[in-house]
């Protein structure tokens, strides 16, 4: 009876001091994770001071262009990367190199050091996220990374909630500069915690790194990242800018497959593509990632140019969506961990997140507030799970010495198709918009205004600034007792015009969705793996 007790005994020991390390390396995880989602929330907010500073507002979009493109472009090398060495070493290399970038750009003296600085922070960033999820793989069976990795996601949409107020507090009371400067002391944390219980996660065998697939997939997504970003809004889609950047996308993609079918230990194994369970599954989270992106941007345009609704800042206007997000984050974690089962919990998220851009796409100008939160909700209830579920589905189907490589590249292809989702539902809503424009504004309007006067107020952006709106009624009331009915009926245009436009971007958000549902539909179902991962070999 006693030499069955002491086996038992150390087993239970050994749990504890398992559960005493978890204890300590999650939350340095989650550290990092937050480090990098806040940081995208809290710049936003910031950009106007940081303009009125430093100047160059015509370099606007490249402080955020610049982050996009780094992050997203060595997300997959990170990952390949960390599968051979180790997780711990470019964990920890990403957190130095993105509070490296953040410090400097709080000492930035003009728009071009800050686009810079941001470029730096990105290369740090594009680790952070694909790691700390592939490290939770390497500490949990699939069976339990649900409740663990649904923590991970809500921690998106908990930035999403708090960062643009605590931006806008920052930047009033502290000044611009602590907007990169506050990651300092999280991020030094997150340093601490994870450099001293983090294990070194590595396959213990020699490998080749494959430098010309690494510099061919940069050299075809970069392109690729920029004419998406610059399509239908700084040159036409068209243009030779844009026609040119394809183009050399093209041709570096195609060197790039012609590399990897070659390679002996590729940067992305193209043969990953025929695992029945990875292409479908990589698609539905590309389609969601259009649909989810579409939606955060246009939704605050909504609320507030065709609603009228006030609020601190855009970011405000989600806090229903994504709060509905964290929930079902949670919430799908663990229901995937007590039951084990996927396919059901993937299709019945997807369908709800169906129903929520339907019910997005029937608002018109009447649309209630109460309504606009319940639809929020609702696409936030269906999308919330899908994060860290369709991570746990492809990590399920590959041995635990692909971890990283899986990981990274479901996250790359959520990065592409948020870029690719806000250039063709911004197209689909200005070609709407002006459509729609050019039939409702009244001939009165047309008669007392001169065209090129008419043709600067066509722009939906003016109901969200108060300094615009208040240029118009200045404008309307010096044209005599005509000019506030005059202004009321333009308004009047613009919103009808914007609703019809914005009820476009979600219908098309729908389709996407409902595509993104039929490959859920496809995807196999094998049983969850409920022993802890093997493979890999922990070293200090």
């Amino acid at each position: 009876m006693e030499t069955q007790t002491i086996p038992a005994r150390e087993e239970t020991s050994r749990a504890v001091q398992q559960r005493h390390r978890l204890a300590l390396i999650l939350p340095g995880l989650l550290l990092g994770m937050l480090l990098a989602a806040l940081d995208q929330t809290i710049v936003g907010t910031a950009m106007p001071r940081v303009i009125a500073e430093l100047q160059g507002l015509e370099h606007y979009a490249w402080v955020f262009t610049a982050y996009m493109l780094t992050s997203t472009v060595t997300v997959p090398l990170y990952g390949k990367l960390s599968d051979i060495y180790g997780r711990r070493t470019f964990f920890l290399f990403g957190m130095v190199v993105f509070l490296l970038g953040s410090a400097l750009s709080g000492t930035a003296q003009s728009m071009t050091q800050l686009i810079l600085f941001r470029a730096l922070q990105g290369l740090g960033g594009g680790a952070l996220f694909p790691i700390a999820i592939a490290i939770v793989g390497d500490l949990f069976p699939p069976a339990e990374r649900g409740k663990w990795q649904g923590l991970f996601a809500a921690v998106f949409g908990f930035s999403a909630i708090v960062g643009p107020s605590l931006g806008g507090w920052i930047t009033d009371h502290l000044g611009w500069r602590w907007v990169f400067y506050v990651n300092m002391p999280i991020g030094l944390l997150a340093l601490l915690t994870t450099g001293l219980t983090m294990p070194k996660l590595a396959s213990g065998r020699q490998h080749r790194i494959d430098y010309l697939g690494a510099a061919l997939l940069v050299a075809g997504v970069t392109p690729m990242l920029l004419a998406f970003s610059w399509a239908g809004t700084e040159y036409p889609w068209g243009s030779a800018r844009i026609v040119g950047l394809f183009a050399a996308s093209a041709v570096f993609l195609a060197l790039f497959v012609f590399a990897e079918l070659r390679a002996p230990e590729p940067i992305l194994d193209l043969r990953l593509f025929k695992n029945r369970i990875f292409t479908p599954t990589l698609l539905a989270a590309f389609l969601i990632a259009i649909g989810m992106f579409g939606t955060i941007l246009y939704l605050p345009l909504f609320v507030q140019a065709v609603l009228g609704r006030t609020a601190t800042n855009s970011g405000a206007v989600l806090t229903p969506m994504m709060l509905g997000f964290v929930f079902s984050s949670i919430l799908g974690g663990q229901i995937l961990a007590r039951t084990g089962r996927y396919k059901l919990l993937a299709i019945g998220t997807v369908a709800v997140a169906v129903v929520g851009m339907f019910l997005l796409s029937r608002m018109t100008t009447t649309t209630t507030s109460a309504e606009v939160v319940r639809n929020m909700i609702v696409l936030g209830l269906g999308i919330g799970t899908t994060m860290s579920l369709f991570t746990i589905i492809v990590q399920n189907a590959f041995p635990p010495e692909r971890l990283g490589e899986v990981t990274s590249a479901l996250t790359f292809f959520r990065s592409i198709g948020g870029t690719v989702g806000a250039a063709i539902l911004g197209t689909v809503m200005t070609n709407r918009f002006n459509d729609e424009l050019a039939t409702r504004i009244p001939a009165e309007v047309r008669a007392a205004i001169p065209p090129d006067r008419l043709a600067a107020l066509q722009n939906p952006q003016i109901f969200m600034s108060p300094e615009a709106m208040s240029q118009l009624q200045q404008q309307a009331a010096a044209m005599g007792p005509q000019g506030q009915q005059l202004l009321q009926l333009l308004l009047g245009a613009i919103r009808e015009s914007l609703a019809v436009a914005i009820d476009h971007v979600f219908l098309a958000g729908m389709i996407i969705l409902l595509l993104a549902l039929l490959l859920t539909i496809v995807i196999p179902e094998i049983p969850l793996r409920r022993h802890r991962p093997g493979g890999a070999t922990i070293a200090h």
